[in-house]
């Protein structure tokens, strides 16, 4: 059946809610959570890329939620954008790691940009554009080197390069880019996607988080704008809120991955009759290694969620305050966060591992996914330099390094 729509009812269909509040996102994430669970494992097992799903979640209005109230955002607290990013990923977490670096690069543009690049990238993102990312790099001495060049060329500037790992730039309509101007410091290019020379390749191949798009970007002689450029590295020689507010949100990507895997774990062995029948009817159970392993690991992930939100805490206080000690003790208590949603993401995925068998890596179960997940996102920036910045912060008073990465 066709169904013809009026030109008021498509812009209607199409249009972006603006979010006012943090209640208002928190409903609509749980809202959206509901639907994106029905297909996600499909999506993961056939690498089905979610655009659909990205429009209905940009459309949503909670890729505006951290636009500050004096641009028309919810200016939602940390907090908040946390347990949104948590919610998401526990339905999916190819889903809820896509918007990471759009939110990251807006935490820059507020920090470092000027009020008329702000105007303009709020307006754009509120009306339900997407940023991707084009930051890191293969085949440099370390993870924060960076070899794309920006070259001033008349009033704007040229940028060549190439970039992996680049989250969210095949869904994107601006893709935010680190380069190294000519003065040798780094910078923040707001990228249009759709400019000429940039190429987004689809060469993203990692067995878990499948779905992000995480693969390259090519830069041939790309123009960009003086007006689309904002300085990053000065966002790192003070203190500012930009690093914790990166990891806060792999903490919740992780987070909502360990939730994932406990609950599928808690259905799989709650609805076995037999280990090979699933019943439909959730039953006591009473086996003892069970029932510890369950005690475990639920204490655990509840330790997670309640750092999570606690390093949220923190964050907003920086933002209030971005003095050297406020930015220090969120960037220490996202580092206990991060470090702990990395341990019981690996752990939950082990333990559906253990509970399910072999039936787990069977395709009609996909139950390896979780576990693939938090392998794969886990690894993002090493956990245990995390534990080294803690350790150094309580016992000898020192404060972590100003970067995304801790």
């Amino acid at each position: 059946m066709s169904i013809n729509l009026s030109l008021s009812e498509q812009q209607a269909a199409t249009s972006v809610v603006v979010i006012t509040d943090d209640a208002q996102a928190l409903q609509i994430a749980h809202d959206l959570a509901s639907q994106f669970k029905q297909d996600s494992s499909v999506r993961d097992r056939e690498r089905r890329l979610p655009h659909q799903e990205l429009e209905q979640f940009s459309r949503s209005g909670l890729w505006g939620i951290s636009v500050p109230k004096t641009f028309g955002g919810a200016g939602v607290s940390y907090v908040t954008l946390a347990e949104v990013t948590r919610i998401i990923s526990q339905a999916d977490s190819s889903l809820g790691q896509i918007p990471q670096n759009h939110f990251y690069a807006l935490e820059v543009l507020r920090v470092n940009g000027r009020v008329e690049q702000q105007q303009l990238l709020y307006a754009e993102v509120l009306a339900g554009q997407r940023l991707g990312n084009a930051l890191a790099e293969l085949g440099t001495t370390n993870a924060h080197d960076r070899t794309t060049r920006l070259s001033r060329d008349g009033d704007g500037f040229r940028i060549n390069g190439r970039k992996f790992y680049s989250t969210g730039a095949l869904y994107a309509q601006r893709i935010p880019t680190s380069v190294i101007d000519d003065d040798g410091v780094q910078q923040l290019a707001f990228v249009p996607a759709d400019a000429p020379g940039l190429t987004v390749i689809d060469d993203w191949s990692g067995f878990g988080q499948r779905t992000t798009g995480s693969g390259s970007v090519v830069f041939d002689y790309v123009y960009v704008s003086a007006e689309d450029v904002v300085p990053f590295q000065t966002a790192f020689e003070r203190p500012t809120t930009v690093g914790p507010l990166a990891q806060i949100l792999h903490a919740a990507i992780d987070t909502g991955i360990a939730r994932a895997a406990y609950e599928d774990a808690l259905h799989f062995v709650r609805t076995r009759t037999r280990p090979w029948i699933d019943s439909g009817i959730e039953k006591a159970v009473d086996d003892p290694l069970t029932l510890h392993s369950f005690g475990k690991l639920g204490i655990r992930l509840h330790a997670a969620e309640a750092l999570l939100e606690r390093s949220g805490e923190f964050l907003d206080r920086a933002q209030a305050d971005s003095s050297a000690d406020n930015v220090a003790a969120a960037s220490i208590a996202v580092a206990e966060a991060r470090a702990i949603s990395t341990e019981v993401a690996l752990a939950a995925g082990s333990t559906l591992f253990e509970l399910a068998g072999s039936q787990a890596t069977l395709a009609e179960h996909n139950l390896d996914r979780h576990w693939r997940n938090a392998r794969v996102h886990t690894l993002h920036d090493p956990v245990r330099w995390k534990y080294h910045a803690i350790g150094n912060f309580y016992l000898n008073g020192v404060n972590p390094p100003r970067r995304g990465t801790i």
